[in-house]
């Protein structure tokens, strides 16, 4: 697989609190959808039992993937940046059944290790892919009634679509540019059912009650039928 570009987030850890870095002790496994710890769903999403194999598009430092191989699955993480999957092999080192690969995650979709059982992704690859492509690439890479779900900010009223934006790099590089697919509740549902997949939902989580923070979280899922 060639190497991705260098990632504007390589830098800063996604799939857990800013305090998650290279140095820092290995926390407890938790699983969230949500940048709110502790809050919305979790793992009932996926609706999978130990040995079922998942996979995590843009897992970033592994808590999410890690604990869902120390609740017995069979997890497989791909992300774009190396530095992040440095830190998650540092973090969990000691979970058994967590494989993970460095990479662009359409080119891992386009030769999978095999079908999944469940596709997810949380604030990841599935927000900074174009639909068009990732929703067929998923769907293919799924075993007959193997759920996809993905987590990601709701969309602005009235700016739909492809959305870019400037992120801070090295103090010594240009800014990165990068891009997010945002849409409505309702096209998410009929951009899945249209490759495929059913029992699809779109729903939004609201934020915890306390704290300062009012934006919410929009979840999609669906089923790739038998």
């Amino acid at each position: 697989m060639t190497p991705p570009r260098s990632a504007p987030w390589s830098t800063s850890p996604r799939n857990g609190p800013p305090a998650l870095t290279a140095t820092a002790p290995p926390p407890a496994t938790s699983f969230g959808w949500t940048l709110h710890p502790g809050h919305g769903p979790g793992t009932e999403v996926l609706a999978l039992r130990p040995g079922r194999r998942v996979l995590d598009l843009g897992c970033g430092a592994g808590r999410n993937l890690a604990h869902l191989a120390a609740l017995g699955m069979r997890a497989v993480g791909v992300d774009a940046s190396a530095v992040q999957l440095a830190r998650a092999r540092e973090h969990w080192e000691d979970v058994v059944g967590m494989e993970l690969h460095w990479g662009d995650a359409l080119a891992f979709l386009a030769h999978p290790t095999g079908p999944f059982d469940a596709v997810y992704s949380v604030f990841g690859a599935a927000y900074s892919t174009a639909p068009g492509q990732l929703l067929p690439a998923v769907h293919g890479a799924l075993a007959p009634g193997g759920v996809f779900a993905m987590s990601q900010h709701p969309a602005v009223d009235g700016c739909y679509g492809c959305q870019a934006s400037y992120v801070a790099r090295g103090p010594d590089e240009d800014p990165a540019v990068v891009k997010r697919w945002d849409y409505p509740a309702p096209t998410w549902v009929a951009l899945l059912e249209e490759h495929g997949f059913e029992e699809v939902t779109a729903v939004l989580l609201p934020p915890p009650r306390h704290g300062a923070r009012r934006l919410g979280t929009l979840l999609v899922r669906g089923v790739r039928g038998g």
